[in-house]
């Protein structure tokens, strides 16, 4: 039987994947750091409350066979692009750390399609650095989700992706052959190719992109 850790339950993508972590049978454990307490109660969940300022104080915690990071924020919430980094960037990178010395073997991570550290579009470039610098701790198995917009109901209010949505329809409609990978993707859909890559045995590093998402 696995242990999953899992950061990033309190949004849209992560709130899912918490969901069906808890209901398979093939992990035994689901541990969650959260900031503040989920109120879920489940005999497979352990909480641990963290700062993720201080995350070297719960090293010890940050111990599982695969690790879940569905951390992430935009600019606008975060309030600047600094802060932005810390999220995007800064956590899931010493998450993966830490856990890389506790003896992780698979490491799963979403980042967003098009991203590279490359990018002229500063969101873009951040997850580029990020899926770098996270290949470079060399676990068995990174996989890494790459997803266009994300359809669902989120908690947080973002203006553009509320717009975006409506027209998704519209766009997703056009977009064909060489484009597909541009259609809309809910986020249930992304829950459930991430805990579905989890299980794999694969060795090495992978990139999925939207419509490889779409198909799981």
């Amino acid at each position: 039987m696995k242990t999953a850790l899992l950061v990033g339950a309190t949004g849209l993508v992560g709130g899912l994947v918490l969901e069906q972590l808890l209901a398979d049978t093939y992990f035994e454990k689901v541990i969650v750091l959260t900031r503040k307490s989920l109120g879920k109660s489940n005999a497979k969940l352990k909480e641990v409350l963290v700062d993720f300022n201080k995350l070297d104080n719960y090293a010890a915690e940050i111990k599982a066979d695969a690790v879940f990071c569905c951390l992430g924020t935009t600019i606008k919430v975060a309030g600047s692009k600094e802060a932005f980094k810390k999220v995007d960037f800064e956590y899931p990178f010493k998450i993966a750390q830490l856990a890389k010395q506790n003896g992780t073997s698979t490491y799963l991570l979403i980042t967003a399609l098009g991203a590279s550290k490359n990018s002229m579009i500063f969101y873009n470039q951040v997850k580029g650095e990020l899926e770098d610098e996270v290949s470079k701790l060399n676990f068995d198995s990174f996989h890494i989700l790459q997803p266009s917009l994300i359809i669902g109901e989120r908690t947080e209010s973002r203006t553009g992706e509320g717009i975006a949505q409506k027209l998704a329809p519209v766009f997703d409609a056009l977009m064909i052959g060489g484009l597909k990978k541009y259609k809309s993707i809910t986020a249930a859909q992304i829950a459930k190719a991430m805990v579905h890559y989890s299980k794999l045995n694969d060795k090495g590093i992978f990139k999925h992109e939207s419509d490889e998402l779409q198909k799981i």
